[in-house]
């Protein structure tokens, strides 16, 4: 009987065959740093020196933190008007001449929680009072019904739960009684998380904000909502513009086939993937599940209906580091902390453009690459998802010869498209 696993300590966690420490410093971000080994014991001796460090300053706060004694005025009447006197904070004073008759109270000891050499007590009690959440309405039923008739699971059902609690903390009142103003309200705290205006872009604003959009324009067609769309076009401009995305080169590319073993097993995963199809990040982390048809491998990304739904077949040179069969989530972890793992590796490799990222980059590579092996436009849009003519009215026979998973092209065609793109 083979023996159990050894427990992993206090700030260490696996992913795929490599240990990490993670670490969580008080108002500041996560800390996340690969261990280099999968072995444990060798895991908590490369990571002892963060650990210490960390407690050594959790140990700081905490004493700084402990109750003690602080000099205050405590006031022996209550500010204001007494039968016969005034009394302000400080002073007793005559109700006819104004003239001060007395101190008021006097200093005295406050034994108190606040921070050693951090505010006054009384700032301390104000900023510590317990904040109004927001309560419970029927709006909230507009939330379950959306995620219901969508069917939305795993990162779409959590990206809808995540913008509604933002929309119920920052405006918190009824819909039918919100305006634009409060949909902008949303924008700005999304905008204050990221870290101003430079830091996010309008494309990724307007992508937070779709499920709002969709769950008022349910309840508009539902008949339970009359009135403007608040959160409906309320996105300005904020960033660089998702189409100054530059494409990775060949150059850049090989940079990355030789370091790519810098990377754990799950991102060196995920960017074969990413590189070799074109997919989107989030698409990326969808994958659970394939199919088989014809003797072709494939999955399908995107959403429940729309031109972004489609079978996306794993190209010849991804299949060697694919398991057997797919039978669970491909790619691991948060998507939002492999895509800065990402960019921390292409910056150590020394591709520092800040016009190219993760994902992006290597689809604007893959559309390139198609077009320039005469795959015909029609198959391009389809395997990328993308639409060649946004502003053109879509009609019913758009949607004559698409299959159940919005595919309009043979499996095998697609799959020789895709072998095209060739990956790291």
């Amino acid at each position: 009987m083979a023996s159990p696993a050894p427990r992993l300590p206090r700030y260490i966690f696996r992913r795929g065959n490599t240990l990490y420490v993670r670490l969580q410093p008080p108002g500041q971000p996560v800390f996340e740093r690969s261990l280099g080994t999968s072995d444990v014991k060798a895991a908590e001796i490369a990571a002892a020196d963060v650990i210490k460090k960390h407690k050594q300053t959790m140990y700081g706060r905490r004493l700084t933190r402990l109750p003690h004694v602080e000099a205050a005025w405590v006031p022996a009447y209550a500010p204001g008007m007494h039968k016969d006197f005034f009394a302000t904070e400080r002073e007793l004073r005559d109700l006819t001449t104004g003239k001060v008759i007395g101190p008021n109270g006097g200093p005295a000891e406050i034994l108190t929680p606040a921070p050693i050499g951090g505010p006054s007590f009384e700032e301390y009690d104000a900023a510590k009072a317990r904040p109004v959440l927001p309560t419970k309405g029927s709006d909230d039923e507009l939330l379950d019904t959306y995620i219901k008739h969508n069917g939305l699971t795993g990162l779409r059902r959590k990206q809808a739960e995540d913008i509604w609690h933002v929309f119920r903390t920052v405006v918190n009142k009824p819909i039918k009684d919100c305006t634009r103003d409060d949909g902008r309200s949303v924008v700005k705290h999304l905008v204050a998380q990221a870290g101003g205006n430079d830091k996010i872009k309008s494309a990724t604003l307007r992508r937070a904000l779709v499920p709002l959009v969709a769950m008022v324009n349910l309840a508009i067609d539902e008949g339970k909502y009359t009135g403007i769309n608040p959160f409906s076009s309320v996105v300005g401009k904020t960033g660089e513009a998702s189409d100054q995305r530059l494409l990775f080169t060949e150059d850049e590319m090989a940079t990355m086939r030789a370091n790519l073993h810098k990377l754990d097993a799950n991102d060196q995963l995920l960017v074969r993937l990413l590189a070799s199809t074109g997919l989107r990040r989030s698409e990326a982390f969808e994958i659970c599940s394939e199919r088989v048809e014809d003797g072709v491998r494939f999955t399908v990304v995107g959403a429940n209906k729309g031109v972004a739904k489609r079978p996306v077949p794993f190209p010849a040179c991804l299949l060697p580091y694919l398991p057997e069969k797919i039978e669970g989530q491909l790619i691991h972890g948060r998507m939002d902390s492999a895509t800065k793992r990402l960019r921390e590796w292409l910056t150590a490799i020394g591709i520092t453009d800040p016009n190219k990222a993760p994902a992006h980059s290597f689809r604007h590579r893959a559309k390139r690459r198609l077009i320039n092996a005469d795959v015909q436009p029609g198959l391009i849009d389809e395997l990328g998802g993308w639409s060649s003519d946004k502003s053109k009215k879509k009609n019913s026979g758009d949607d004559y010869g698409r299959d159940e998973d919005n595919a309009v092209f043979a499996i095998t065609k697609v799959k020789a498209a895709i072998d095209l793109i060739g990956g790291l």
